[in-house]
C-alpha cells in the first residue's frame, strides 16, 4: 500500500525486481507479480500486477493485522496480510492466498463481505473484507511479520499502522457496518423474461439460479446497491414457489427457500428474518403488493430490471 497517491500514467511505469531482503513469496520461485511498480515521480508500490490484503473480522475477536518486521517497506507498522498479485489472478483470490501464504488463513474459514479498491492508474491495491466463520489461529509464516493479532475495531487506530492502511481505515470501517443481502422473487423475475418459461417452470428457475450463483460469486458493484467501497458479495436467497420447487441448486453461494404455499407469504418471512441482522436487505420484485408489504418490514425493493442488468 502506498503512503500516499501518486498521479502518474499507467504507460509510464517501470518495473523493478525486488533486492535482497524485499517482500517475496515464502515458498518456491518468486512469481512475475513479485516486483516493484516505480511511478515517474519515484513512488514505488509493490506488485506488477497490483496487490491485495484481507481484513478479516472477527465478531469476537476483532480483525487480524501483521506486524511488519523493521526491515520491510514502512517496517514496524501494522498492517493487513497480503501481497502482490499474480498475473491473471482476481484480487480476491490474490488476497485470499497471501493472507494464506503470510499469516496461515484458511480460505474456507472466512466468507467475502467486500472489496475496497484504492485505483492509482499505474498500480491497485485491493482491500478484501472477509467475516471469519471458522475461529482459527494465525500462523507466522513470512520473514516479514514479526508478530500476528486480533486487534479490537476500537483499538486499531492506537496502533503504528502502515501509512495506506491507516488511510483507508476509516472507510473500512464505516463500512464493517453493512451486511447487504438480497433476496429474489424468483418467479416474478422468470415471468418478467419473455423465453418460453410458461412451457418449462423449474427449467427456468434451475437457470436463474445458475445465473445467480454466477452473480453472487463475481460481487456486485458498490454503486448498484447504494453502498460504498467498490463491489460487495451480499447474501443472496432466492424464493421458489409452485412447479419451480422441485429445482435443485442450493450452495454455498446461493440460499434456497422454497414456499410451501403462497410464495408472496414465504418471501415476507424471508425479510422479516434478514431485516436487522443484515442491512440493507433488498428485495428484488416488480410486485407491487409484495413490495408494499416488505417495505413495511424495513427492506427496500428494486425491480426485476435492476437484477437483469446485474445478471447479465
Amino acid at each position: 500500500m502506498p503512503a500516499e497517491p501518486a498521479c502518474a500514467r499507467l504507460d509510464a511505469m517501470t518495473i523493478e525486481p525486488p533486492a535482497p531482503g524485499e517482500p517475496r513469496r515464502p515458498h518456491g520461485p518468486r512469481d512475475p507479480g513479485d516486483a516493484w511498480v516505480v511511478a515517474p515521480t519515484g513512488e514505488k508500490y509493490w506488485g506488477r500486477f497490483g496487490a491485495a490484503g484481507l481484513l478479516a473480522l472477527d465478531a469476537r475477536r476483532g480483525v487480524l493485522l501483521q506486524h511488519r518486521v523493521s526491515w520491510s517497506h514502512f517496517g514496524n507498522t501494522w498492517a493487513l496480510p497480503g501481497g502482490a498479485r499474480h498475473e491473471g489472478e482476481s484480487a480476491r483470490d490474490g488476497a485470499l492466498r497471501e493472507s494464506s501464504e503470510e499469516a496461515g488463513v484458511p480460505t474456507d474459514a472466512v466468507c467475502a463481505r467486500f472489496e475496497s479498491v484504492l485505483d492509482l492508474g499505474i498500480w491497485t491495491y485491493t482491500t478484501l473484507v472477509a467475516d471469519v466463520t471458522t475461529p482459527f489461529a494465525p500462523v507466522i509464516s513470512d520473514p516479514e511479520s514479526v508478530a500476528l493479532e486480533w486487534v479490537p475495531v476500537d483499538e486499531v487506530e492506537s496502533l503504528s499502522l502502515h501509512p495506506g492502511f491507516a488511510a483507508s481505515w476509516p472507510a473500512l470501517r464505516s463500512a464493517l457496518s453493512l451486511r447487504p443481502a438480497v433476496v429474489v422473487d424468483v418467479a416474478n423475475v422468470v415471468g418478467s423474461v419473455p423465453d418460453g418459461w410458461w412451457k418449462d417452470r423449474a427449467g427456468a428457475a434451475a437457470r436463474l439460479l445458475a445465473r445467480l450463483s454466477a452473480l453472487s460469486v463475481r460481487g456486485m458493484d458498490a454503486e448498484t446497491l447504494g453502498l460504498s467501497a467498490t463491489r460487495w458479495f451480499p447474501r443472496v436467497t432466492a424464493v421458489l414457489e409452485g412447479e419451480a420447487r422441485v429445482v435443485e441448486g442450493e450452495g454455498e453461494s446461493v440460499a434456497v427457500r422454497r414456499a410451501s404455499g403462497s410464495g408472496d407469504d414465504e418471501i415476507v418471512r424471508v425479510a422479516a428474518e434478514l431485516v436487522g441482522p443484515w442491512n440493507p436487505v433488498i428485495v428484488v420484485t416488480s410486485d407491487r403488493g409484495l413490495a408494499a408489504r416488505v417495505e413495511a418490514l424495513g427492506a427496500s425493493v428494486r425491480g426485476t430490471r435492476w437484477l437483469l442488468d446485474q445478471l447479465g
